[in-house]
C-alpha cells in the first residue's frame, strides 16, 4: 500500500511548486504530481526564454530561471516530487483520505488535496493556413532559443501577452519584426502595447495570415489579408512565431465532483472546493475578481495550504511563522 501523505498538491508549474515549498513550512509530509516529464508548468514548455515582469520584487526574470528557483525552493523540505504522471481519477476512501490514480495505474494516498494544474493540460492551437504543413521547420508555437532567430524575419502572429513579449523580445536580435493581429484592440498590458508600437516592430492589426509561399521546410514569404478593406500584403518571411492561444483540458477533474464555471474550479476565500478537503489555487479556480496572474496564484497556494492544515488540524495557527523566523532558515 502507498504511502499516506498529508498534503497533495497536483500541478508542479510556479503556484504548485511554491506550495510546495510552503507546505514544508507547516510540517506537512507533502507530494507534488505533475502529467509533464519535467517541473515548470507552461513556462517550462512555451515560455523558456520570455522575460517575467508580474512578480514583486523581480524586476524581470526568464521564465527557466523563475521555474529553476522555485523548483530549488520548493525541495527546501524534502517533499516527494512525482513528473510524467497524469491522474485521472480520485476516489474517497472510507477513512475520509483521498485515492488518487494515474494513468499509468500507480496510487497516491493523501489526507488532501490541493489544484495547482494551471490550466489543466493543454495543447496550442495551430496556424490554420492551407498548406502549412510543409513548413513545420519554420513555425514556431514556442521559442526556447531566441538567438536562433537572429538576423531572420520574424513575423508574430497573435494579439495578447504573450504575442507582444515576443515580438519585443525578439526586436534586438532579429533582421524584423512583424506583429500581425486580427483585431484591432490588443489583449497585453496597456504599456507593453505602447512600448511595441514605439519600437522598430512593424505592427499589422486588422490583419491575417491567409498563405505561405516557398518550397518545403523552405519559408519564403506569406500573404497577410486585411479584414478591413480586403488588401493583401506579402512579407519576406523566414519564421512564423504563432501565438493564438491553448486549448485546455481539465479532463477527469470535472467528474470530481467540483463546482466548476466557465473559468475553473469554484472556490471560497479560503480556496476551499465543494469537497472538503479538497483545494484549489492558480489558474485553475476561479472566484469573483480573480486575477491570472504569477503573482495571485502564489499568495493563493498558501491560503489554500493553511486551509488544509487547519482541516488536518483545526487548532492549528492559521499561518504559518514568518520563514525567516523558521528553524531551517536560523
Amino acid at each position: 500500500m502507498s504511502n499516506l501523505y498529508d498534503v497533495t498538491i497536483i500541478g508542479a508549474g510556479p503556484v504548485g511548486l511554491f506550495t510546495t515549498f510552503y507546505s514544508g513550512l507547516r510540517s506537512l509530509k507533502t507530494k507534488i504530481i505533475d502529467a509533464e516529464p519535467a517541473v515548470g508548468g507552461k513556462i517550462r514548455y512555451f515560455y523558456p526564454e520570455k522575460i517575467i515582469r508580474d512578480i514583486g520584487g523581480i524586476p524581470e526574470i526568464e521564465g527557466q530561471e523563475l521555474v529553476k528557483n522555485l523548483h530549488a525552493q520548493a525541495n527546501t523540505f524534502q517533499p516527494i516530487i512525482v513528473c510524467d504522471e497524469r491522474i485521472i481519477a480520485l476516489h474517497k476512501q472510507t477513512d475520509g483520505t483521498f485515492e488518487l490514480v494515474a494513468e499509468n495505474g500507480n496510487k497516491h494516498r493523501s489526507k488532501t488535496i490541493i489544484i495547482a494544474a494551471g490550466s489543466g493540460t493543454y495543447e496550442v492551437n495551430r496556424l490554420e493556413v492551407s498548406g502549412s504543413e510543409a513548413y513545420t521547420n519554420n513555425l514556431f508555437y514556442d521559442i526556447k532559443d531566441l538567438a536562433s532567430f537572429r538576423n531572420k524575419t520574424v513575423i508574430v502572429s497573435g494579439g495578447g501577452n504573450a504575442a507582444i513579449d515576443w515580438a519585443q523580445s525578439l526586436e534586438p536580435i532579429a533582421k524584423e519584426v512583424h506583429l500581425v493581429y486580427r483585431g484591432e484592440n490588443f489583449k497585453g498590458h496597456e504599456e507593453r502595447v505602447k512600448e511595441m508600437h514605439a519600437s522598430s516592430i512593424f505592427v499589422h492589426v486588422n490583419h491575417e495570415i491567409t498563405a505561405l509561399q516557398g518550397g518545403t521546410n523552405n519559408l519564403q514569404s506569406c500573404i497577410i489579408h486585411c479584414n478591413k478593406n480586403g488588401s493583401t500584403t506579402k512579407i519576406a518571411t523566414d519564421a512564423i512565431v504563432v501565438n493564438h492561444g491553448i486549448k485546455v483540458d481539465l479532463g477527469s477533474m470535472l467528474d470530481w465532483g467540483f463546482d466548476i464555471s466557465d473559468y475553473g474550479i469554484l472556490v471560497n476565500q479560503k480556496m476551499e472546493t465543494s469537497v472538503p478537503g479538497i483545494y484549489a489555487c492558480g489558474d485553475v479556480c476561479t472566484y469573483p475578481r480573480k486575477m491570472r496572474i504569477i503573482a495571485a496564484g502564489l499568495h493563493e497556494g498558501p491560503i489554500a495550504l493553511n486551509s488544509a492544515k487547519n482541516y488536518l488540524d483545526p487548532e492549528a495557527d492559521h499561518v504559518a511563522m514568518i520563514s525567516t523566523h523558521h528553524e531551517n532558515f536560523n
